[in-house]
């Protein structure tokens, strides 16, 4: 959800968490939304890992709070990765970054299917139109999204601006994904 008074983005509330009515003064400011940023490459880690970079740079000035892994292009390693991820209790949002092309190396959408409870297909039907607007390269992505839990997986693409432009198609939709995500109360705005 939007958080008003700082622009940026914030969780739902988690089911229980909430507290009752007498205490509402006491509550604290909602946690901002936690992202687990995985740079999926065989060649970039550390400072010339570029995309995950400007995926924790965009993130962190919407007000998230992200964390950076990186693993090699490996099924069992990005498996292991995001299933690391969703044990950190804090986690909203998986991002991964790169292994999306057609490369033989190029498995992270594959090993992302494996992990999924419920694919979001919207999400990586718009990445693509999106990115083949912008380059006819962008028909050559094969991400994915979905939900694992409470938590919303979404494949990037490993370039900066395909990372960017990822983030930035995918921003204004995130605060009522993990809502819904979350069963929570929501807002349809009539089109």
């Amino acid at each position: 959800m939007r958080n008003s008074k700082t622009g940026g983005l914030r969780p739902p509330r988690r089911a229980g968490a909430q507290r009752p009515r007498e205490h509402a003064s006491a509550q604290r400011a909602p946690r901002a939304i936690g992202v687990a940023i995985v740079t999926v490459s065989d060649t970039r880690r550390g400072a010339d890992d570029t995309s995950g970079a400007l995926a924790e740079s965009l993130l962190a000035a919407a007000g998230a709070q992200a964390t950076r892994d990186w693993v090699k292009d490996d099924v069992v390693a990005i498996r292991r990765a995001v299933r690391a991820a969703l044990a950190k209790r804090a986690i909203d949002v998986i991002v991964l970054t790169g292994g999306t092309g057609v490369a033989p190396r190029d498995v992270t959408p594959e090993a992302t299917r494996t992990v999924l409870e419920r694919e979001v297909p919207g999400i990586a039907e718009a990445l693509r139109a999106d990115a083949f607007a912008k380059t006819p390269h962008g028909l050559l992505s094969r991400g994915t999204a979905g939900i694992v839990g409470r938590a919303l997986v979404v494949n990037l693409p490993g370039s900066p601006g395909g990372c960017r432009d990822g983030y930035a198609l995918l921003r204004p939709a995130l605060p009522h994904a993990l809502a819904l995500i979350s069963d929570e109360p929501t807002r349809h705005r009539q089109t």
